[in-house]
Formats: C-alpha cells, structure tokens, sequence
C-alpha cells in the first residue's frame, strides 16, 4: 500500500454505491489522505491533462483522465499556458471529484470554448506507421458528466457510460446511513447544489439532469443515463461525431486517406479495440474528507 498525497480534494464530492475500488478499500484517513495501491485505475487517479496530436491529417485534442482534486484547475491552468486552445476538442474518462472544483474548470472550458465528447486515447502501431483513435468504451461519472456539459457542442458514442448521483460529504460515504451530520453540513450541501443548480443552466443543461442525479444516494449504484436521458437533459448536443473531433485536413492528406479514414474512424469499437482497462463495473469516487465553508478555516469557493 502507498500513500497519495495529491487526492487533496475539498468539499463535497459526487459519490457512488460500492467501495471506491479494491484497491482503496473505503479507506481515507482523518487528515485527508488516501490509502491506495498501484493497481488504482488512471481515471481514479489526480485529473492529468495531455494533448494529444494526430498530425498530418487532423489537429489534435485534449485528453482529460482522472478525478478533479483542489489541484486541478490550476494544473489545467498550467497545460493551457503558451497554448491555443480555443475550440478545441477534450476527451474526458473520469470518475468525478470536487464539485467546486469541477465547476471552476468547467468554467474555464466553456471560456474557451471547448468541444467535448467521452474516451480514451489510444496510439496504434502499424507498417504503414502509428495512428491516434479514441476507444469510446470509456466512464463519465459524477462531476465528470458537468464537465462534459461545459462543451459548447458535446458528443457521447454509444459504447461510453455516463452516470450520475448525489453529493454526499466524501468522509462519510463509505457508511453514509451511520454518518452523523450537524446543521452546518446540511447548510454546505444546500449551498453547493445551489451552486451546481445555477451551472448546470448556465451551462444549457436540463433541471431532469439534477433531479436523476440527486435521487441516487450513496448506497445505491450509480444511475447510467440512457440515450434517452442524455437528450432529456442536455449533455448530448449532436449524434454527429465530426461536430467535436478535429477535422480531417483533406486539402493535406493524401487522397486515399481522405477517401477511407472518415473522422469517425478515430473512434474504435470494442472489438477493434479489445478488453479496456476500464470495462469493469464502475465505482464510486469518496474523495472529498474536509468540508468548505465554516467548518474549517479555507476560503469557499
């Protein structure tokens, strides 16, 4: 077992039914640490940006993998310094995180006007050289699915799974229903889904969003939104895939792989791309451990 000490997450976190994986173990310590072993998955890890680039024929997009910690929005800041990233296209497979946190980059993204859509990055080796496709067997969960609502066009191929349930204070959410709560924990979370109420609609997204979101507590499973509920509450904005992913350059790439590489081939089936890591039944993200606002001494966001 080692210690991870970048999951400093604040405040009150979107969590799921099981434990946070077996490698965890629901284990979180009073200071704000967490327990874990190597075999954590990276979208259970700290929020990592990269930029992914598919040069010649097509310009690249963002890949965003991990849970959103307090450190986020600045290493977000960080990646973005020197870069032009507006309109550009980010690629999410997360497990949630903060949700004030989240809302700050979600912020950040719908300033800049991103695009975006749900998979995993992948490079492919061949003789005639390596290509870049996303595998769109990929998790969306919790503040996950409010960052991808920070899109200004967004896309979900039918092989993602996008789901949704309550804040719950991180702490307490491996044994929920013996937590005790005072007033000012149930202040902090009225707070909060105000906060999370008013981007969600800044945003464009639906109020059906927040009601199948917050009638999931913590000791059911994780609710997986349907096609259906993905149109009823705004998170999908088109079926069209070409609308998020970088354009292919015709004017650039030579004929035949103009022809035969249409932009949806970056997407990769489950049978294409064989057994992902992420294929098995998600679980939740208890991460937060310290409260905002009052019940210790760090500015509320």
């Amino acid at each position: 077992m080692r210690l991870v000490n970048s999951l400093k997450v604040r405040g009150w976190a979107l969590v799921g039914a099981a434990a946070f994986c077996t490698a965890l173990s629901g284990a979180v310590t009073s200071g704000g640490s967490a327990i874990a072993g190597a075999t954590l998955e990276e979208r259970k890890l700290p929020m990592r940006f990269n930029w992914v680039a598919c040069e010649p024929n097509c310009g690249g997009w963002i890949s965003a993998v991990g849970i959103v910690t307090s450190d986020s929005p600045r290493d977000f800041d960080e990646f973005a310094r020197g870069r032009d990233l507006g309109g550009a296209t980010i690629v999410l497979d997360s497990s949630g995180g903060s949700v004030n946190d989240s809302i700050a980059l979600g912020r950040r993204w719908r300033d800049l006007g991103l695009l975006a859509t749900v998979g995993i990055s992948v490079q492919t080796h061949s003789v005639t050289g390596d290509r870049t496709r996303i595998d769109p067997g990929a998790y969306c969960e919790s503040m996950c699915v409010y960052l991808l609502l920070s899109g200004k066009t967004r896309y979900v191929p039918e092989a993602a799974h996008v789901r949704v349930h309550q804040i719950w204070m991180g702490d307490r959410a491996d044994d929920a229903k013996a937590a005790s709560y005072t007033a000012q924990d149930m202040m902090i979370v009225e707070r909060d889904i105000g906060r999370l109420a008013k981007y969600t609609f800044d945003m464009g997204g639906a109020g059906d969003l927040l009601s199948l979101s917050l009638n999931v507590p913590p000791w059911e499973d994780l609710h997986e939104l349907s096609r259906e509920e993905l149109q009823l509450t705004n998170v999908v904005t088109t079926d069209a895939v070409a609308e998020v992913l970088p354009k292919m350059d015709v004017a650039k790439a030579p004929l035949a792989e103009a022809a035969s590489k249409p932009v949806q081939d970056r997407f990769v089936s489950a049978a294409d791309a064989g057994t992902s890591p992420q294929a098995a039944k998600s679980t939740k993200t208890a991460e937060a451990v310290v409260p905002t606002g009052g019940i210790v001494a760090t500015p509320a966001k």
